[in-house]
């Protein structure tokens, strides 16, 4: 029997497997350019790391006061993601070794993500993650994004798994807080190190406060045999 019987481990896609954020700054920074808002910076992006594409696009449309309506902002945006996710989306090598090692157990592995479903299915073909990763979850598949529990929950019911059982491995505040609202354990590796002492990342069960720097594969998974003995 393999040392992590009984759990299953949720993903988050963008941050966390892939560094896909800078694909998603040039993205909004084209959009935002196109619509009047021509100096959008890094440091206002980093607001919206871990909040899904729509949830970013209505807080746009108060915060810039955009006119265009809320589905045309949202397709010109994944649109331009979409594209520069296709020419380069880069695994994080430390990630693909846990997701390695995960599937030789056998252990249930999901993603949930507040990507859409086409820009899962994009970056995870493109890195070849989508052969150990098959059952995915979008926000737009679920009433409420992140930090409500929702995609962590109905990925959880997709696995047939009791959400006791699963451990969600995230890189955002909002992200860490919905897999508390699920009831699920969590390994933390904030993508903006200066998050690292907020509220959201305290409860964590493992929070590697230097992100990915810190992370591996092997301490991660000690970590969940650890976690499945106390199951």
């Amino acid at each position: 029997m393999s040392d992590l019987a009984g759990l299953s481990v949720i993903f988050d896609l963008d941050g966390t497997l892939v560094d896909s954020e800078p694909n998603y700054y040039e993205a909004g920074r084209l959009t935002l350019a196109e619509h009047g808002v021509p100096d959008y910076t890094w440091a206002e992006h980093e607001r919206y790391i871990g909040i899904s594409t729509l949830d970013t696009i209505v807080d746009w449309r108060g915060r810039y006061g955009l006119r265009a309506p809320v589905a045309e902002l949202l397709t010109a945006k994944n649109r331009r993601y979409l594209a520069l996710a296709r020419a380069s989306t880069r695994a994080y090598p430390e990630m693909r070794k846990f997701v390695e090692l995960l599937a030789g157990e056998g252990v249930p592995m999901a993603v949930a993500s507040g990507s859409s479903p086409e820009a899962i299915a994009a970056v995870l073909a493109g890195t070849g993650l989508d052969s150990q990763l098959r059952t995915l979850v979008s926000a737009d598949e679920v009433a409420n994004g992140k930090p409500a529990p929702d995609v962590f929950l109905e990925a959880a019911r997709r696995l047939g798994a009791d959400p006791s059982g699963c451990v969600v491995v995230e890189d955002a505040a909002p992200g860490v807080a919905a897999a508390h609202a699920a009831g699920m354990r969590c390994i933390a590796l904030p993508y903006v190190a200066d998050q690292a002492d907020g509220p959201d990342f305290a409860t964590a069960g493992l929070l590697l406060r230097g992100g990915q720097a810190e992370f591996t594969a092997r301490a991660a998974y000690d970590w969940l045999t650890r976690t499945a003995r106390s199951l």
